[in-house]
């Protein structure tokens, strides 16, 4: 059997309720891999705690700890590591890992519940026991996902670890790929259904390389939305980079149409001026689609006063996660094309329509 360390972080999946009211990170790496006997069948595993934490409190320092972590685990030569997380920021920590592990020899699959581990209807054990048989059958040395693709407990979607959100507050199928389909299925009584094959291939001999993050770093995010103020613009003066999420294809408000609208010309002055100082990139409040800023006028306007990531379809999350990494470990002058540039599955080389037509017919 292949040998898999699970490093437990905190999250619903190691929640139970607790004395004082409500859901808590409290289980023990032990008392959580007593609950799922049945994962011991199926691999030699490896269990420890790096931390107890609701995701929503993580922050860059933890995915730094995380990564250090997972380089131990590589080094004493497991052949497959899963991580249990919290659901609410997991796609935040799934693409930050995904640009930390610089080639990656085996797999690193991220595990969580949308119920607690203490409840009969708990989705914790298929998510790890399909995350077992995804490492157990499957040639792969990526960051990916693994939740359930139904509200059932019949399979399990892999998914790309910087192409991932959660679309939902409580379903059991909360989690989606975005402009790009699922590495796999993994079915509870049927094997794997592989559905992709452009993916790293395991090799124990590549040399693992930690790009960390710098915990200093600020980026913020800001939605644009109807009646904006320029003040929100100048917010970020003194921020290192602002992810601006716009409307449609990239847009925000920044023409002087009438009497009404004189404040836009305001937030394209305050948004030139960000922009000279700091990375101001675009994404969309759209969960699909592609940002196009030179399809309309305003689209160019933008463009021209130094706002990036024009053709890209990141998610506002993972252009987020991008730009800190960016930030933290390469020069001011390089970000602007490597923004632009697929580094690590965040951005598709072109939107299938096949793909979108299927997911919104669903």
């Amino acid at each position: 059997m292949k040998t898999i360390s699970i490093l437990h972080t905190g999250g619903t999946i190691a929640s139970k309720v607790s004395k004082k009211g409500g859901v808590e990170a409290q289980y023990t790496a032990k008392e959580i891999l007593d609950l799922y006997p049945e994962i011991k069948e199926l691999a030699n595993i490896r269990s420890r705690l790096v931390a107890n934490i609701l995701s929503e409190n993580m922050n860059f320092s933890h995915y730094n700890l995380i990564a250090k972590e997972i380089k131990k685990e590589i080094a004493e030569g497991v052949d497959g590591i899963i991580i249990t997380h919290g659901t609410d920021t997991l796609h935040y920590t799934s693409a930050a890992l995904s640009f930390i592990l610089e080639n990656l020899p085996i797999s690193v699959i991220l595990v969580g519940a949308q119920r607690s581990s203490d409840r009969g209807s708990t989705d914790a054990s298929l998510n790890l026991v399909s995350a077992v048989n995804f490492i157990n059958k499957a040639d792969f040395a990526e960051v990916a996902v693994c939740m359930h693709a139904t509200m059932e407990d019949t399979h399990c979607s892999i998914l790309p670890a910087s192409k991932t959100k959660k679309l939902h507050t409580s379903r059991r199928d909360a989690f989606k790929s975005i402009n790009a389909k699922p590495y796999a299925f993994v079915y509870h009584d049927k094997g794997i259904d592989l559905l992709r094959k452009d993916f790293r291939k395991v090799n124990k001999k590549a040399k693992l390389n930690l790009k960390l993050f710098n915990p200093k770093i600020k980026v913020g995010i800001l939605k644009t939305h109807p009646n904006m103020s320029a003040e929100e613009i100048s917010f970020y003066k003194n921020f290192h980079g602002l992810i601006l999420e716009g409307t449609g294809m990239g847009h925000a408000p920044i023409e002087k149409i009438d009497k009404f609208t004189s404040e836009n010309k305001k937030i394209l002055n305050e948004i030139k001026k960000l922009a000279k100082k700091i990375p101001v990139v675009m994404a969309s409040q759209c969960i699909f689609g592609r940002i196009n800023m030179n399809v309309y006028a305003p689209g160019r306007k933008l463009q021209e006063i130094g706002v990036l990531g024009n053709l890209a379809d990141m998610t506002a999350e993972t252009a987020f996660i991008k730009l800190v990494w960016l930030l933290s470990n390469y020069k001011k002058p390089d970000i602007k094309d490597l923004m632009s540039e697929n580094l690590r599955g965040e951005i598709s080389d072109r939107t299938s329509a096949e793909f979108l037509e299927d997911d919104f017919n669903k």
